[in-house]
């Protein structure tokens, strides 16, 4: 009894230890509660911890401890999800993990995956066959070995004399039989080797683009450019929509959980996240996009930054209309700038037009006086 007492209250925290030291054993009391949610609630009132402190202990979301401890399965994530929540809450009241996992697993029993009839070969017929197998093996072991003897003796050679009938003096003395083929520094290349400077003729680019780079205005808007938003960048595994059927992106920056429910309560999508991980929101579809931390998360609009998350729990058609919106504000603003160029370019014509007819109009003849 007192080397069980002594492995309990290893790393447990003082109010625990005087608990236990008055003869109270959190762990059969645990195990004796009539369910899990019951023996969850009552440790943790014992231990003095309220809801909100230990959400904060074990990031795991209040109304998943709340669902714990009122056991309503149906209010929690996927069964990955749950499980970890258990082991985080068990772990924070000083129970066993184990024995608070089992007890879910029985309140709570996986139906989604039926049980199957066992499946393999039949020790009689791998004994039938066992002769026909060993025969097999042997017979390709001899094989590889003959090809690998056959290729060795036919590539094999017998020594033969060098051609050199007696090796150069210059060979062993080391000495340049010809100082005139010793090579020079290299020279520098002749001038027609060299790049010929970019030509650029004068007006081009202003009569194919309408935009004159030598106008001052011009000139400051390309040494001050606009800032560029920040575009989605993946740099993990990408789930949800494919691409030409999404407007929204949520990227984990952090490791967080992400729960996507239909109206009716269904997960659409349920996975805890790595940092650089995305879900693709597919378009038309009414659902809630619950997330552990809201600041974990990144938006992107229409593959631009579109900040962080605004709450825990935000409508996915909110979201679908944020980059809906945005996507008619950039294709007007696109049609906008194409109308002001097309008038820039017929502007540009018509005064290229007047300086040529003056240019061509006659000059008028003097008179002289009589």
């Amino acid at each position: 009894m007192g080397s069980g007492l002594m492995a309990l209250n290893a790393g447990a925290a003082p109010d625990a230890i005087k608990t236990i030291s008055d003869g109270q054993d959190p762990t059969a009391e645990f195990a004796g509660a009539a369910s899990l949610g019951e023996g969850l609630r009552h440790a943790r009132e014992r231990s003095g911890k309220s809801l909100a402190e230990l959400a904060a202990e074990t990031k795991v979301h209040r109304r998943f401890l709340t669902a714990l401890e009122q056991s309503d399965w149906s209010a929690l994530p996927s069964r990955v999800f749950a499980l970890g929540y258990v082991r985080a809450y068990a772990s924070a009241l000083f129970l066993d993990e184990q024995l608070a996992v089992e007890r879910f697993k029985r309140e709570s029993p996986d139906t989604s995956v039926p049980l199957k009839a066992p499946i393999g070969i039949a020790f009689e017929d791998v004994k039938r066959h066992s002769p026909r197998i060993v025969a097999g093996v042997i017979a390709v072991v001899l094989a590889v070995i003959g090809w690998n003897v056959f290729q060795r003796a036919s590539l094999h050679q017998a020594a033969h004399p060098s051609d050199i009938a007696a090796v150069p003096k210059t060979w062993v003395s080391g000495v340049d039989p010809d100082p005139q083929l010793a090579l020079s520094a290299p020279m520098a290349a002749p001038p027609d080797q060299t790049t010929p400077q970019l030509y650029i003729t004068p007006g081009l680019e202003a009569q194919l683009t309408g935009v004159d780079p030598t106008d001052p205005a011009v000139i400051a808007a390309a040494a001050n450019p606009e800032p560029v938003q920040k575009a989605f960048n993946p740099r993990g595994a990408v789930y949800g929509a494919s691409a030409n059927a999404s407007m929204v992106v949520i990227q984990a920056k952090t490791a967080g959980a992400l729960v996507v429910r239909l109206g009716d309560g269904q997960a659409l999508f349920a996975r805890q996240m790595a940092p650089g991980e995305a879900w693709r929101a597919p378009i038309g579809v009414a659902a809630t996009v619950d997330v552990s931390d809201p600041a974990a998360f990144d938006l992107y609009l229409n593959g631009e930054y579109g900040g962080p998350l605004a709450g825990v729990l935000t409508p996915l058609a909110q979201l679908n209309s944020r980059a809906d919106q945005a996507a008619k504000q950039l294709a007007a603003t696109q049609a906008r700038a194409q109308v002001e160029a097309q008038a820039a370019q017929v502007q540009a014509a018509q005064a290229r037009t007047q300086a040529q007819a003056q240019t061509s109009a006659p000059s008028p003849t003097p008179t002289t006086p009589n």
